[in-house]
Formats: C-alpha cells, structure tokens, sequence
C-alpha cells in the first residue's frame, strides 16, 4: 500500500477542492470521498479515486473505506454554514456522519497513521476576549457549534484505537467558498457593482485566513502525525466586516451603501475570534500566511465555482 495515500472526505466541497490540491502538488495519492460526485470539473485527480457515500450509510462508509485503503484520512465533509435552517442536520451529519466514519477505519486491517478532523472554532463562543488558546473552555453558542463540541468529545471515544488529531480553524475564505458565506457574498456585490449590500452585525470582529493557508497547515498537521492533539488554526489578526467592506472599496475603486437588515442580526453572535497558533506553530513550525487584502484581490480576480455548502 502506498504510504502516502490519503482520504479526504468533502472533496468536492471549498476546503476540500483546495485541500486535495495541496496534498497532490506534495506527493500524496488522493482519494476523495464526497456524498455527491465531483460537479466542477476543477480537480485534477484521478477520477477512479473518487468514492461516493453518504456518511450516515455504515455500509457505503465501511465498502468506500476497504477500498481506499488510506495511509491517512482528513474528514472535511461537514454541514458548516452556521445559519443552516435544520438544526437536526448539524448533529446527524457532524456527530453521527463523524461516528460512521470513524466506525469504519477502526475496522480496517492496517488502521491509518493518522486520522485528521476539522473541528471549528466556534466551539468557544463567547467564551474569551483576546487570543483564545486550545485551553480556552468551549461555551458555544449554536447549534453548529455544540454539533461541532459533541463531535470532539466523541472522536476522543476512538483515540485508543485511532490515531486522531483535531483542528479547530477560525475563519477563512477564498475562491471557490459558497456566497452563503459573508466574504464572498460582499465581493460578489462588488464584482457586480451593486449599489447596496444588506448585511448584520458590522462590527464582529474575526480571525480570517486564506484557505491556502488553512489547507496548508492541514497537510503538515497530517504529515507531523501529532496524534490526541487539538489545534487552533487562524491567522493571529483580526478584521471586523466593516473592514473588509472598506478593504473592498479600496480594490475595486465601487462604493457600496450597506444597509443593516435585522433579520441578519443573530441574538446568540460570537462577537470576536482570535486565534493563539503557538501550539501549532510549535508542531509544524511557521508557514505560509497571507495577508487578507492579498486574499480578496485573488478572489475578485477569480470568481470561481460555488460549489455545495460543504467546509
């Protein structure tokens, strides 16, 4: 078997299209596995290496696995829009998709060297100001968040049998994210030259990071093997979304009025996120980090597909 050949669940989705990217270009033999076949044609893999399955079926899980065989696995495949309508989606694909998964490789003859999940930092809510470290104690504030909690304490069931690591990413953006999301939804009004946006809370304040960068740190997280461990992953800064409206203007010389719609305004917000990375910086050692502007000028210079609300 190859000793680099990887599972990536989502693949088809933002982070995973970027994500196999990343591990092709580095040697790896990627395998993707997606609830949906691959719709955008981007991906450069070998289409033979694409598994369709949806997580909640044990037996398509168990057959897609046997046949990939991985070295490692990265599990992406998430609902992960935060505002999604179907509270019940959060847990049965985020906990119990997770479960059938994870159900699956501790049955495998020769388990993988390592199992990757993506997390979210919104398992702190509101917890802290400032940098928040892996040591901050979680206190989310949604359902999306408690999925995510309720997924962590249950993968650690595994850690005897599965060598788990756990990320817990900030924000990030980048070409290719749904227009569900608020980032890209501002620079496609942009692109348009729309005469008004209608946004929520202008002043909540985020780590963002350019996907490249998260699916970077990603690879070497795999590639280090840091089995039980749990990482932040962002970028140390913050912006509010005023910010970016401004960032925007400034690239694009179009001015945008923003009207503030209260029904974008959620009672539970978290109003600040700020990533420590010392503990991942200390694991996989510095990496590549780009700064936010240089981000949203690659994204108005590349539209790019919308693919499904996957991570």
């Amino acid at each position: 078997m190859n000793a680099r050949r990887v599972l990536v669940t989502g693949a088809t989705g933002f982070t995973g299209g970027h994500l196999v990217d990343e591990l092709s270009s580095c040697g790896w033999e990627v395998w993707r596995l997606a609830e949906h076949p691959d719709s955008n044609g981007s991906l450069s893999t070998d289409s033979s290496r694409m598994l369709v399955a949806d997580l909640n079926d044990a037996s398509a899980m168990r057959d897609a696995v046997a046949r990939a065989q991985p070295n490692a696995v990265v599990h992406l495949a998430a609902v992960a829009y935060v505002g999604h309508g179907n509270a019940a989606d959060f847990y049965r694909v985020n906990v119990m998709g997770t479960h059938s998964l994870l159900q699956a490789l501790a049955e495998l003859a020769v388990p993988p060297s390592c199992v990757l999940l993506a997390s979210s930092a919104n398992v702190y809510g509101n917890a802290a100001s400032g940098q928040i470290d892996e040591l901050t104690p979680p206190n989310p504030a949604n359902d999306y968040a408690v999925s995510k909690l309720a997924m962590e304490y249950m993968a650690r069931l595994w850690l005897p049998r599965l060598p788990i690591v756990m990320t817990r990413p900030f924000n990030y953006t980048g070409v290719g994210q749904s227009s569900s999301f608020l980032v890209p939804k501002i620079l496609d009004h942009f692109r348009r030259q729309a005469p008004i946006i209608e946004l929520g809370n202008l002043d909540v304040w985020r780590d963002f990071s350019d996907v490249r960068a998260v699916v970077r740190a990603y690879r070497l997280l795999l590639e280090a093997a840091p089995a039980g461990g749990v990482f932040n992953v962002g970028s140390g800064a913050t912006h509010s979304l005023r910010e970016i409206v401004q960032m925007a203007e400034e690239l694009t010389g179009h001015h945008l009025e923003i009207q503030v719609n209260p029904a974008f305004v959620r009672a539970n917000e978290v109003r600040t996120l700020c990533a420590n990375t010392a503990l991942l910086r200390k694991t996989i050692g510095e990496w590549m980090q780009i700064p936010l502007r240089e981000t949203l000028q690659w994204m108005l210079q590349n539209q790019g597909p919308a693919p499904r609300a996957q991570p």
